[in-house]
């Protein structure tokens, strides 16, 4: 241990006699910037790949389902073309037995009733035969109508989510516009999983332990508030995350849960106080220290796990009900 303080010292002296001291500060805090930037853009990279392999499996899977519909029209009309060439095979039995009637009309009682047996039994074998083609064709209407209807629903389903990102994306630029200039104090704008969230570390809200937001992340959020009141169809949570430090347990604060939620609160009634914001769009909660975003115990990663994510969701009404009728 004594080593490695030395050791540390040592660097800390050089690094001191070569780069002046704010100039360090400044580039240690940009390059913690880069490292959280970087995390982040790979996590929300592996997530999206996911979500793409989600969206090509259930595509793939349509894509089996109307290859199989066509598969059944085709083998329905091979099944229609034989139908009705033993019909007209029928016919022409059942033409020649007329012809042949006609000839032995002046023959024996007992050979017309024969022959007028076969006639009708031919007749009933041609009317069943009949029948049959019928249900065949209205079989194959019904699927091709099937047919159709998939691809209708497939083409607005792909319509509704091209829309959907496009919302999402103009969104995300209209929020990182409105808070330009608050980067610098831990605020970041980015989407994922078709969502647009906007994370505030600690150090712009809070104070170690506290639930009174910092004036300038009042001022952060104010902005955020008119860009929302704008946005009625924006469903609106507020999460709030702490470290896996505990609290000590008193009569303000329970427990990092407590923590969490009343920092959640705190954000949504300055989003609420002087807007026009639909109160029912907002949802608070609290996830404690349960869901990092880096498992180290450093107090770097534990400063990256001190944070207020705000998460907006475009209400996919059209969407919903196209997959519930799937």
């Amino acid at each position: 241990m004594n080593k490695q303080i030395i050791l540390i010292a040592a660097l800390g002296t050089i690094m001191f006699s070569c780069v002046p001291l704010p100039k360090f500060h400044t580039l240690r805090q940009h390059n913690e910037t880069l490292v959280y930037q970087r995390d982040s853009l790979m996590m929300e990279n592996g997530k999206l790949k996911l979500e793409l392999t989600e969206g090509l499996s259930r595509i793939s899977v349509l894509t089996r389902e109307m290859e199989e519909l066509v598969r059944d029209s085709l083998a329905l009309s091979a099944s229609m073309a034989l139908v009705r060439s033993e019909n007209q095979r029928l016919r022409n039995q059942f033409s020649e037995l007329q012809d042949l009637q006609e000839t032995l009309l002046q023959g024996s009682a007992r050979e017309t009733t024969r022959l007028l047996r076969q006639l009708q039994l031919t007749q009933e074998e041609l009317q069943n035969r009949e029948d049959k083609l019928r249900v065949s064709e209205s079989e194959l209407l019904r699927k091709q109508k099937e047919l159709e209807i998939r691809n209708a629903r497939l083409y607005e389903l792909g319509t509704i989510l091209a829309r959907k990102d496009s919302v999402v994306t103009a969104l995300r630029q209209t929020i990182a516009n409105a808070l330009r200039g608050f980067e610098k104090d831990g605020l970041s704008v980015y989407e994922k999983n078709g969502k647009v969230y906007v994370s505030l570390e600690q150090q712009l809200l809070f104070g170690t332990g506290s639930t009174v937001v910092d004036p300038k992340g009042v001022a952060a959020l104010k902005n955020l508030a008119r860009v929302l009141e704008q946005n009625p169809d924006i469903s609106i949570m507020i999460e709030g995350h702490t470290d896996d430090v505990p609290v000590i347990p008193g009569a303000a604060m329970q427990d990092n849960w407590d923590l969490s939620v009343r920092r959640a609160t705190a954000v949504v009634r300055i989003l609420l106080d002087g807007s026009r914001i639909e109160p029912s769009r907002l949802i608070a909660s609290g996830r404690g220290e349960h869901i990092p975003l880096d498992q180290a115990k450093t107090p770097e990663s534990r400063q990256k796990n001190r944070r207020t994510e705000i998460i907006l969701t475009p209400r996919l009404d059209d969407l919903l009900k196209i997959m519930e009728s799937n």
